[in-house]
């Protein structure tokens, strides 16, 4: 019981813990200004941060100036050692702990949707993610026309307004950011409006709305899910309560933020090899690093990244599109590919002519590269949207010739990889507790295609799907 008292202290903004305090007859301590110094001129110098206090004013209906106070008097009390213990609490808590609270919020299913859930050998893979049958085994190659998402506006939604509770979250959102030198790069983000997904076909539409948005209000559901679980109480979860309260708002997707990414199963043609033994796929897994916003220290597929336009807003909006780019950031080191790192001031980022080395050979000629989506959802850990896409690149020169050079970025702590013909570690692999639950998703989705298109040198056991109802 202490250790829920704690947490919810911990949790509650400092006006609340002073309201407490005169309830139980302590007088407060003596509140005295901390110097903000510090935290003052990494507010000035961040054009980002600026944009999110900004917004926060906007969104709270405060007086400008007034989040950029409360951020930087946080900012100045937040203890790094504190947010390090916090961040090594949620990361204990395991991908099934996670998806099992969210089952007992929402329910299992809604209609036609459900939760999905895999099995491969003895482990039953259950996740968070909400789909349907026509959601899964898309076999949608990502390229026109059969990847047909579009835009029908570019002009953000109407202002939100912001309550206490949510704007003392965002404000300490923005405090750790500072304190903690997180990045947050203020950048445009596709928004859902409408889905028409079957098999073969990605369709629907898009909106564009700003990443700060997402960051200050549908981002910080996690965070407060995970504190939650760690703590051993998930009876009060209020931010969730406001933003993703049931089923149904999870799928109006067209009546709330929706934002979301898509992330790939990444396989490469090995030849047989006197060392490694018979030719296979190596699959690449990663461990998210603690710089991320979201899925911190969690497993996922790589490339993995959120939606977002860079400099053509309608062309953009293809899935493709953000896998091709994602795969250039995160797998073939080019840092004017990541919007995280510096504004884009480059015409086309994709162009033939600034292409990685790697990139460019990939296609140079059709068939040596192959993208398609296996499967969409909706993740109830912040509502964001899924596009699970498999990777597959079946000319074995290009492991003998790129091999080498395939590195992850800053998003990644660590890079793994696994073998196809390797049953026993990969079926290991699909139980750690330590997956994202998107991520675990991508990969049973993208496991399963590539069962069917590898050939022989696929040799894993058989992954089977169902839906909740």
């Amino acid at each position: 019981m202490q250790q829920v008292l704690d947490a919810a202290h911990e949790r509650a903004s400092e006006a609340e813990r002073i309201r407490f305090a005169e309830l139980i007859g302590e007088a407060p301590a003596v509140q005295t200004r901390p110097d903000t110094r510090e935290a003052d001129r990494r507010l000035a110098a961040d054009p980002h941060i600026g944009a999110a206090l900004e917004w926060l004013d906007q969104h709270a209906y405060h007086r400008p100036g007034a989040a950029r106070h409360a951020v930087a008097e946080q900012a100045a009390r937040v203890d790094a050692q504190e947010s390090y213990d916090r961040a090594t609490r949620r990361g204990w808590v395991g991908q099934r702990a996670v998806a099992d609270a969210l089952a007992e919020y929402y329910g299992r299913s809604h209609g036609d949707h459900g939760l999905y859930a895999g099995r491969c050998g003895d482990h039953i893979l259950n996740t968070s993610i909400v789909t349907c049958a026509d959601w899964l085994d898309l076999a949608c190659e990502l390229r026109p026309p059969h990847d047909g998402l579009t835009i029908a506006s570019a002009r953000p939604e109407p202002r939100q307004v912001l309550d206490e509770h949510a704007t003392n979250a965002a404000v300490h959102r923005l405090a750790e950011t500072v304190s903690m030198n997180t990045r947050l790069m203020n950048a445009p983000l596709y928004r859902l409006l409408s889905t028409d997904i079957h098999e073969r076909h990605l369709g629907g539409s898009f909106g564009v709305d700003h990443f700060v948005h997402y960051a200050l209000t549908m981002d910080l559901l996690e965070g407060e899910l995970l504190d939650a679980l760690a703590a051993g109480d998930t009876t009060s979860l209020p931010l969730r309560d406001r933003y993703l309260p049931d089923l149904g708002s999870v799928l109006d997707v067209g009546g709330r933020l929706c934002a979301g990414g898509a992330l790939a199963l990444t396989a490469i043609a090995r030849p047989a090899d006197p060392y490694r033994g018979e030719a296979d796929y190596v699959l690449l897994v990663q461990e998210r690093s603690g710089h991320v916003l979201n899925a911190t220290r969690r497993l996922a597929v790589i490339p993995k990244g959120f939606h977002q336009p860079l400099t053509d807003v309608r062309r953009e909006a293809q899935i493709g599109a953000t896998l091709r780019r994602e795969m250039e950031e995160e797998l073939f080191g080019r840092p004017d590919a990541d919007n995280t790192v510096a504004d884009t001031l480059t015409a086309d980022p994709m162009h033939p002519t600034r292409l990685s080395e790697p990139m460019r050979w990939l296609l140079d000629e059709p068939g040596r590269l192959r993208m398609e989506c296996t499967g969409f959802g909706l993740n109830l850990v912040s509502g964001n949207y899924e596009f699970a896409s498999l990777i597959v690149i079946d000319d074995e020169e290009f492991w003998a010739r790129y091999g080498g050079v395939v590195e992850a970025n800053w998003e990644s702590a660590t890079l793994r990889q696994y073998s196809t013909t390797d049953a026993e570690l990969v079926t290991e692999l699909l139980g750690d507790v330590a997956w994202s639950n998107e991520g675990l998703f991508a990969m049973a989705q993208g496991l399963r295609r590539l069962a069917q298109i590898g050939g022989e040198r696929v040799k894993l056991s058989e992954i089977e799907w169902e839906i909740s109802q």
